[in-house]
C-alpha cells in the first residue's frame, strides 16, 4: 500500500517517547508498504533531520510551523469563539493543508495515518480508501488529571475547560476514521463515547527496540537515582518536582549522600531552582550521551500522577536493566506486574521508602531488572509488537517489501515554502 504518514514532529532522531514511538512504527510499515511522510518541522535543523528518514520513505515534505505566545493567544481566542480545543486550533496551519493539496493532486494514496490527534485534523477528509489515526494517548485524560490536581485559579479553570472541549472533539473525531490505533486498553475506553457506537480500534503497544539497548547489570557503585523525561511536557514537570520537594527530602534524611539527576530537554526554571547547593538535585537538559548517567543510577524514578498512554522511559528502562519506582498512573498500559518488574507507591511516603528499598538491596534491584528485560523483549520488541499493524494494513504477499532491512529508499524530500504562520 501507499500510505501518507502525518507527523507533528519530526520521528528523528528517537530521542524521546513520542518520536520513539512514531520512529518505530515507520520503520515496521516502510518494510511492507511505500511510505511519505510529511511533517510539520520548526527549525532548519529539524528539516535535516527529517532527510534522515528517506532511507525508509518513497517521499519526505516537510512544513514549517512557527510557534510564539502571541501567536498562542490569538488561537486561544479563536478556540473561545469556535468552540474547538486550543490545542487542536493551535496547529491548525493552512500551509500543512496546502502541502497535502499539492501532494495529493500530483500522487495517488490507497491510506493516511496520522499520527497523534493534532493531525487527525488534515486527514480526517483526505480522499484516500483509509483513514486511520494513531493515538498516543486519550488526550483529553491528560487535560483533566492535570486540573484536577491544580489549585483553583484563572489555570485551573482554563484546564476544566479545555479538557471537556477536548473530550468532545476526541470522541467525535475518532468515529469518523475506518480505524484507530491505541497503546493500551484504557485508552480505548477513555475514547469510547458513553452510549456511543464502538470504536474501531485496536491496542497496538509501544515498541522500543531491544538489539539496541544492552542489558547492563548494575554496579555495585551505582547510588544516584535518575529521571529522564522531556521537561516541557506538564506531567513530567509536575512529577519531578512532586518528588524532588515531597519525596526526595524523605530519601536524603535515610541516605544523606544520595543525588538525583533530572534529564531532560527544556527544564522550565521551576525545576532548574530546585538545583539550589547541597540540595543533592542536578537538572542536567538535554544529555546527548544517556550513558554515563545509567551506569551511576541505581532507580529510575517515573513519578507522574496525570499523562496517559504508555510511559516509553519505563520500556527503555527495563530493556537497559535499571530498576523502576513508578507510580500507578506511570505504569499504566504496561503489562508489568508490582514486585515482580518494577516497584509502584503513589505519596511521597511510600515512594521514598521504595527508592530506598533499592539503594539498600541489589539483590532486589537485580532482580527486578531481570525480570523487566524478560519482559519488554518478550512483549515490546518493535520487530513483534507492532505486528498488529498488519490488520490494518494487509501486505500483498505477491508484492517484494518495498524496503529491506538496513537498505536505503532515497526518496525525495520537498520543503513547503506556504504562507507564514501567522497569515493561517
Amino acid at each position: 500500500m501507499r500510505i501518507l504518514l502525518l507527523t507533528q514532529v519530526v520521528p528523528y532522531p528517537p530521542d524521546s517517547g513520542p518520536k520513539i514511538k512514531t520512529y518505530n512504527v515507520l520503520r515496521y510499515l516502510a518494510q511492507r508498504h511505500e511510505i511519505h511522510l510529511v511533517s510539520f518541522v520548526r527549525s532548519a535543523a529539524e528539516d535535516t533531520n527529517a532527510r534522515a528518514l528517506r532511507r525508509y520513505c518513497h517521499g519526505v515534505t516537510t512544513v514549517p510551523l512557527r510557534r510564539s505566545r502571541l501567536l498562542d493567544l490569538g488561537y486561544l481566542t479563536r478556540s473561545l469563539l469556535s468552540g474547538r480545543p486550543f490545542l487542536i486550533e493551535r496547529d491548525d496551519r493552512v500551509t500543512m493543508r496546502r502541502a497535502l493539496d499539492d501532494l495529493l493532486n500530483r500522487e495517488h494514496f490507497d491510506a493516511v495515518h496520522a499520527d497523534q490527534l493534532s493531525m487527525a485534523q488534515f486527514a480526517v477528509d483526505l480522499p484516500v480508501r483509509l483513514r486511520v489515526l494513531d493515538e498516543h494517548n486519550a488526550v483529553w485524560t491528560i487535560v483533566r488529571r492535570a486540573a484536577q490536581r491544580s489549585d483553583w485559579g484563572p489555570k485551573r479553570l482554563a484546564a476544566e475547560i479545555e479538557w471537556r472541549k477536548l473530550r468532545a472533539y476526541e470522541e467525535t473525531i475518532c468515529q469518523r476514521f475506518d480505524r484507530v490505533t491505541v497503546v493500551s486498553t484504557e485508552d480505548r475506553a477513555a475514547l469510547e463515547s458513553p452510549g456511543g457506537p464502538p470504536l474501531r480500534a485496536k491496542v497496538i503497544p509501544i515498541a522500543v527496540d531491544t538489539e539496541e539497548l544492552a542489558f547492563q547489570p548494575r554496579p555495585a557503585e551505582a547510588r544516584r537515582i535518575l529521571s529522564v523525561a522531556t521537561m516541557f511536557y506538564p506531567p513530567n514537570v509536575e512529577g519531578v518536582y512532586w518528588f524532588a520537594t515531597e519525596v526526595f527530602p524523605l530519601i536524603r534524611q535515610a541516605a544523606p549522600g544520595v543525588e538525583f539527576d533530572v534529564v531532560g530537554s527544556r527544564p522550565p526554571a521551576k525545576v532548574t531552582q530546585l538545583a539550589t547547593p547541597g540540595s543533592g538535585i542536578n537538572v542536567l537538559g538535554y544529555v546527548a550521551d544517556l550513558e554515563p548517567f545509567l551506569r551511576q543510577s541505581a532507580v529510575l524514578v517515573v513519578p507522574v500522577h496525570s499523562g496517559s498512554g504508555m510511559r516509553v522511559k519505563i520500556l527503555e528502562a527495563f530493556a537497559r536493566g535499571i530498576p523502576i519506582v513508578s507510580t500507578t498512573i506511570g505504569m499504566e498500559g504496561i503489562a508489568a506486574q508490582p514486585e515482580q518488574h518494577l516497584l509502584v507507591a503513589d505519596n511521597p511516603r511510600d515512594f521514598a521508602a521504595a527508592v530506598i528499598r533499592l539503594l539498600r538491596d541489589s539483590a532486589l534491584g537485580t532482580r527486578l531488572a531481570r525480570a523487566g528485560r524478560d519482559l519488554v523483549a518478550s512483549q515490546y520488541d518493535w520487530r513483534t509488537a507492532l505486528s498488529g499493524l498488519d490488520e490494518i494494513y494487509p501486505v500483498d504477499s505477491s508484492h517484494p517489501n518495498p524496503l529491506p532491512e538496513g537498505e536505503e529508499m532515497g526518496g525525495f524530500i520537498q520543503r513547503v515554502k506556504g504562507l507564514p504562520d501567522r497569515e493561517r
